[in-house]
């Protein structure tokens, strides 16, 4: 099979920028096979592109390299890396982007980038995209060692990320960390914490309800669960517990964004 780089930025798609990192990849493994990931994350935000590459990991086959470029700190002082997994490589710069793919394989192995005969023949100070994770990406998928590109990385910088709190005996606190186009929620609660939770209620979701800007939603399996205009909460692709509503935009209906908090509650129960 043609080695796979898949490709993430906050480039957008009415400039030139993803065509040249392509490029640059390409110059370098001309068999690769290009996938883009997404390009139209919000301008310097670390904290979706992060999000975004950890959801879409899963979906690719072993080997596969990611080429992830949010560089609000490009021609700084900022680090350069790349990582692998037990399965996948990585390429991103040193600013959190790779926190929850990090988070998910606490033991993945990660090397600074310092390597400068990876490194396309001028590099620019405003374009590492394509000058320096573009190159590194392709000798990746060539095969090239991880070692080859530098030296193991010490205190690679993670983002922050919300502790889902226990507010008293029986109610939890997490909250919104992604709003997609279709205005689901993605919550910092996972598939396991809310296993966890449900074990204090014999393992039945019906006994909790999803309590999100004064709304209380019921956790459902899917969206059909509940009738068309109706909001629900349940475990989505990401494997994180969301908050949607059938047919419609949770984030512009129910008026909740990123940070907002979510509750878990007993059904029936009054709000601390």
């Amino acid at each position: 099979m043609r080695p796979i780089v898949a490709l993430l930025s906050d480039f957008g798609i009415h400039d030139h920028y993803v065509g040249a990192m392509k490029g640059a990849v390409l110059s370098v493994c001309p068999d690769a096979q290009l996938v883009d990931l997404v390009h139209e994350l919000p301008p310097h935000d670390v904290a979706a592109g992060s999000f975004a590459l950890a959801a879409a990991v899963d979906g690719f086959p072993a080997g596969a390299v990611f080429l992830a470029v949010v560089d609000p700190g490009v021609g700084s002082s900022r680090r350069a890396l790349a990582m692998e997994t037990d399965s996948h490589r990585f390429v991103a710069p040193d600013n959190g982007l790779l926190s929850l793919v990090l988070a998910d394989h606490p033991g993945a192995r990660v090397h600074t980038i310092t390597n400068a005969g990876l490194f396309r023949f001028e590099v620019s100070t405003t374009f590492h995209g394509r000058d320096v994770f573009g190159p590194v990406a392709g000798h990746l998928a060539r095969g090239m060692p991880l070692e080859e590109v530098g030296p193991p990385a010490t205190d690679v910088v993670v983002l922050p990320m919300p502790a889902v709190r226990q507010r008293g005996d029986r109610e939890w606190e997490g909250e919104v960390v992604h709003s997609d186009r279709f205005g689901n929620l993605t919550t910092n609660i996972s598939a396991r914490d809310l296993t966890e939770i449900l074990a204090h209620f014999g393992g039945d979701p019906t006994e909790v309800v999803v309590v999100v800007e004064g709304a209380i939603l019921p956790l459902v399996r899917t969206y059909a669960d509940v009738s068309e205009g109706e909001a629900c909460a349940l475990v989505g692709s990401s494997r994180r517990l969301e908050i949607a509503i059938h047919g419609g935009s949770a984030g512009r209906i129910l008026g909740a964004a990123r940070g907002a908090a979510v509750r878990i509650r007993a059904a029936g129960g009054a709000e601390s």
